[in-house]
């Protein structure tokens, strides 16, 4: 009976903490937008979004009223199941990469130590690049079935540039789990450079090839060929309308936003405090909890505001640019980035 007691008090835990985490992963993506459009006023020299409530504050929400509102199109020629199932393919799978994700170590809760993390895998890293490479069907899956054209080739441009990406991007992260040890658990990474350098010491090349590659996965300028307006109207999405376009905008806010914690993780200590030691100052109870989410928060968010000011600073690639990029240049660094590691090792642990 209090084995049963233990087992119904953590599924509501994580019930919750998966709540917790999703409607907290969905306001923030909100807020980006609004972030993304005062940022790119910024840059531009004008006030950005200033009516709907007091700076602008409340636009996030008109905005999801007015694709809540609109009227919902199915094209009569398309695949209608799949042209529904594309963009919930695209959102779940956004979602789904942040439930290995540690956004801190423990805290105490009505008597009870509840772990900041929703799943504790044991191959964590493996995890988030599965359900990452899932992400190319829903924008090839909605782009077939809109029995459009050009929607067709923005799926296909979607699909190339993230299989091509993700070879460099996965080739960099073995060079760092090379540097890590024997373990492929995000919490443990995040542990071990607690103890010692952040990883961006020991991987600075790995990280600027991880960067790179974040900003083609997430689709985002300089590596928008698959939604280039000027070519192809909407891309793969130009067919989608009320919600259904929203999913399709709001996941790649959420990868970006995941994107930037996974780097955070990895990189640069995750939840970490830099020069502070959480033992030590154990009898602050949940505050430092709240200062390590804090400092994590600090780190998406500089990654964050990278993603924007990429965007809004330099023009998107021609595709042969961008496939050019990188097999002929991003795939033979990771390469030579692996071998010196290795070598490293080899040398450092004799």
């Amino acid at each position: 009976m209090m084995l049963l007691l233990i087992d119904t008090a953590l599924i509501i835990e994580k019930l919750v903490l998966i709540l917790v985490v999703v409607m907290a992963s969905l306001g923030i993506a909100m807020y980006m937008t609004l972030a993304e459009r005062k940022i790119a006023a910024f840059i531009q020299d004008r006030r950005g979004p200033s009516r709907a409530g007091p700076w602008g504050l409340l636009q996030p929400i008109a905005d999801g009223m007015k694709l809540f509102f609109k009227e919902e199109i199915i094209p009569n020629f398309s695949s209608k199941f799949l042209f529904i199932l594309g963009p919930g393919l695209a959102m779940i799978t956004a979602i789904m990469t942040s439930s290995v994700i540690p956004w801190g170590d423990t805290i105490d809760f009505f008597g009870r130590t509840v772990n900041l993390q929703i799943a504790d895998v044991d191959v964590g890293i493996l995890f988030v690049f599965a359900v990452v490479s899932l992400g190319v069907y829903g924008i090839m899956i909605g782009s077939w079935a809109s029995n459009n054209k050009f929607s067709l080739l923005g799926g296909l441009r979607a699909a190339s540039q993230i299989i091509s990406y993700e070879l460099a991007m996965g080739i960099s992260l073995i060079a760092l789990l090379m540097v890590v040890g024997d373990t492929l658990s995000l919490k443990e990474i995040v542990v071990r450079q607690q103890n010692g350098w952040w990883n961006i010491v020991y991987q600075p090349l790995g990280f600027l090839i991880f960067l790179i590659c974040a900003f083609a996965e997430c689709n985002r300028t300089p590596f928008d060929l698959p939604e280039a307006e000027n070519e192809l109207v909407g891309g793969y999405h130009t067919e989608y309308s009320s919600m259904k376009l929203g999913f399709y905008l709001f996941a790649e806010y959420i990868n970006m936003f995941v994107s930037s914690v996974i780097m955070a993780t990895l990189f640069f200590g995750g939840y970490d405090v830099p020069f502070f030691d959480e033992a030590a100052h154990a009898h602050w109870g949940n505050w430092v909890d709240v200062m390590c989410l804090g400092a994590l928060m600090l780190k998406v968010g500089a990654f964050i505001f990278l993603f924007m000011w990429v965007r809004w600073t330099i023009p998107r690639f021609r595709y042969d640019q961008l496939m050019r990029l990188g097999w002929q240049i991003l795939i033979p660094l990771a390469l030579f980035n692996m071998l010196v590691t290795g070598a490293a090792i080899l040398f450092f642990n004799k």
